[in-house]
């Protein structure tokens, strides 16, 4: 059984736990999510909605799928975070994410999010001591606008 983090321990968690969201997006709004794979443990999960991708390999497989659709601009905005569950080497998040995206090449019209959900993420510790997700979920909360790109039906 594990002590309870201090106040501290804590904050530092959560600062940890923010940096993987932020840095995951921010590879997958600058690079087509071309090593957004990497940010999960090997056989990890990413949710949008109903919509599962299990392992690595799978999640690769959408973010290739997604690059090859052409040129699209996103955003993904992330605040809110709030640390859930922490034990050892396992810690379970939740912020709230903004979408904005379009597809084409910047400048864009500005317009509203196209989607705002919940996100949740589950994470491990790795050997070296990098947080990766076992599982992170986007929960639509509100759509609107042009179409979030969805991985293809199996």
């Amino acid at each position: 059984m594990s002590e309870k983090p201090t106040s501290a321990q804590s904050f530092e968690l959560l600062q940890a736990l923010a940096g993987l969201e932020t840095d995951y997006w921010y590879e997958v709004d600058h690079n087509w999510g071309r090593a957004a794979h990497e940010f999960y443990v090997a056989d990890g999960t990413f949710a949008i909605g109903d919509k599962v991708m299990s392992g690595r390999e799978a999640i690769a497989g959408f973010y290739r799928w997604r690059e090859s659709r052409g040129d699209r601009t996103a955003r993904h905005v992330v605040t809110n975070f709030r640390l859930l569950s922490h034990t050892g080497d396992a810690a379970t998040f939740a912020c709230i994410m903004l979408l904005y995206a379009a597809d084409g090449l910047p400048v864009l019209p500005s317009l509203p999010a196209i989607m705002i959900a919940d996100a949740v993420g589950a994470c491990r510790r790795d050997a070296e001591g990098r947080w990766r997700f076992a599982s992170h979920r986007l929960i639509p909360v509100f759509e609107s606008g042009a179409p979030a790109t969805l991985p293809p039906e199996a």
